[in-house]
């Protein structure tokens, strides 16, 4: 269950990033990409915390 919670979790941070980092390129949405990015980062560190760490 571990390995599962921490692939979920890097997918999400990395996916996190790439939105961050891609949020330019959509021209009119670039302020809810970045958030909607900043949200990702912030579950892939919330989710192995607080709810994985409750399921051990």
């Amino acid at each position: 269950m571990n390995v599962i919670a921490l692939i979920v979790s890097f997918v999400c941070f990395l996916g996190g990033l790439a939105l961050m980092g891609f949020a330019t390129e959509f021209t009119g949405w670039e302020g809810l990409t970045f958030i909607a990015g900043i949200l990702c980062v912030a579950l892939a560190f919330a989710f192995p915390v607080h709810v994985f760490s409750k399921l051990d």
